[in-house]
């Protein structure tokens, strides 16, 4: 049975109707992605929590979740009850961390199904065990946002606090993965990007100041253990976490322990994370080891390197970021697709020259030029197979072919990507200033965009 959505979420969906008047397709696709998450992946718990499925696979991801609300933040400022509703999703990650910092997936209940039989310490409540920096990064970001959004505090309670503890020992002991780490994970029987070579402990890498991580936002292992996006999102998060703890918890000593984490983690990035390119400059790397290999790719998951801006890892028009965006967006990028019908970063996750929404909401809450996000926009139109939602992954040359039919997360990046284009942003996010600092007016926007 579908959530019934509030008076809040009717309202914005009328605002964003209106400034797209003489286009409705846009209109149709906003309502039933914005709508989508809402009706179809919250499950209510008595305890207060708040339960998000990703869509067509019934557990919740740490990722994915924070994700799917991020978008009725602008809810929470005034809604209430939208407020409660993200503060349960809150809990429950925190909750969930605290269970275990190295799973990516949970269940509703400690029932014990599980995604696949793997060599890793599993308990009933974990659906999957693949760790992945970004599953730590993205329940603090929405515990930040919630409180710029609607002033709450609540979520700082104990339960945040030992997770964030839990989180910060865990980077800390990730810089020396080899040598302190007992995390493993093996699967059989599986395509190589399933599992961790070297017995479940993932390619050599020596101490560059980041953390290792074994798996990408993908679930995909990681080829060098230092995720370039994902240890940056991790910076960002950290500054966050300095930030509550010294404002709202007055808790000096770890914001310092947080505020060093974050130095030492950054200045791996600027050391051993950037590459020098024949046509590009210098870009940064997706993954590196610290032993002088770089894998020089983007993925279409976010954190990924074109999503840094959006992030708050740089500005926009960072140099380097600019660089890096040039060599992602080309041919250089070994997952860039180009097709008769369109153009954008896909992911080894999926089918060769299929490219996903989720990317191109990216690409075009990044882009600094009107011409571009109106191309963006007229993507989202022409790829999606005529259902009005997003999808994983589609085909660059026959958009009907596609991953994954109902999966939420891609959605509300599209709804976020058309709410910018009508000057609407989250609270205090950084991919606002994307919107405020560049030369498009987007604030007179309306009908700007109905192509």
């Amino acid at each position: 049975m579908q959530n019934k959505i509030p008076v809040s979420m009717k309202s914005l969906i009328d605002e964003v109707k209106t400034s797209f008047a003489n286009d409705e397709k846009v209109q149709t696709m906003f309502e039933n992605c914005f709508s989508n998450t809402y009706e179809t992946t919250i499950r209510h718990k008595e305890d207060g929590t708040t339960f998000v499925i990703t869509g067509d696979i019934p557990a919740m991801w740490l990722r994915d979740s924070a994700a799917q609300v991020r978008p009725y933040l602008l809810l929470a400022e005034q809604d209430e009850a939208i407020a409660d509703l993200i503060q349960g999703v809150i809990q429950k990650q925190f909750l969930f961390l605290n269970h275990d910092p190295y799973a990516n997936a949970f269940n509703e209940e400690a029932n014990g199904n599980r995604y696949h039989e793997d060599k890793t310490e599993m308990t009933d409540l974990i659906w999957e065990r693949k760790y992945e920096i970004d599953s730590l990064c993205y329940p603090i970001q929405l515990a930040y946002l919630f409180w710029k959004a609607t002033g709450r505090t609540s979520q700082f309670n104990n339960t945040f606090i030992e997770a964030v503890n839990k989180i910060i020992r865990t980077w800390k002991r990730e810089q020396y993965h080899a040598e302190r780490s007992n995390y493993h994970f093996e699967r059989e029987n599986c395509p190589a990007q399933d599992t961790l070579s070297h017995g479940g402990k993932g390619a050599p890498v020596r101490y560059t100041g980041m953390t290792w991580s074994g798996f990408r936002p993908s679930d995909d292992a990681c080829q060098y253990g230092y995720l370039i996006p994902s240890n940056m999102f991790a910076v960002v998060v950290l500054e966050y976490v300095v930030e509550v703890f010294e404002q709202v918890i007055q808790d000096s000593k770890l914001a310092k322990e947080a505020l060093v984490l974050a130095k030492e983690i950054d200045q791996g990035i600027q050391k051993y994370g950037t590459v020098e390119h024949p046509e590009y400059g210098t870009v940064y790397a997706y993954e590196t080891d610290g032993l002088g290999n770089h894998n020089l790719m983007d993925d279409a998951n976010v954190p990924s390197l074109l999503s840094i801006p959006y992030l708050g890892y740089c500005a926009v028009d960072d140099s380097i970021y600019q660089n890096t965006r040039k060599f992602i967006l080309s041919n250089e990028n070994p997952f860039y697709y180009e097709g008769k019908i369109a153009k954008g970063i896909g992911s080894p996750h999926t089918p060769e020259r299929f490219i996903w929404h989720i990317s191109l909401a990216v690409q075009g809450l990044t882009a600094v030029t009107l011409e571009e996000k109106q191309e963006i926009l007229r993507l989202f139109k022409n790829t999606d197979a005529k259902t009005n939602l997003m999808h994983e992954g589609f085909n660059v040359d026959d958009p009907m072919q596609f991953t994954r039919p109902w999966f939420s997360w891609a959605n509300s990046m599209f709804s976020e990507f058309v709410l910018s284009l009508t000057n609407t942003f989250v609270k205090e996010s950084p991919i606002s200033k994307v919107g405020k600092t560049n030369d498009i007016p987007i604030e007179n926007s309306i009908n700007r965009f109905n192509l």
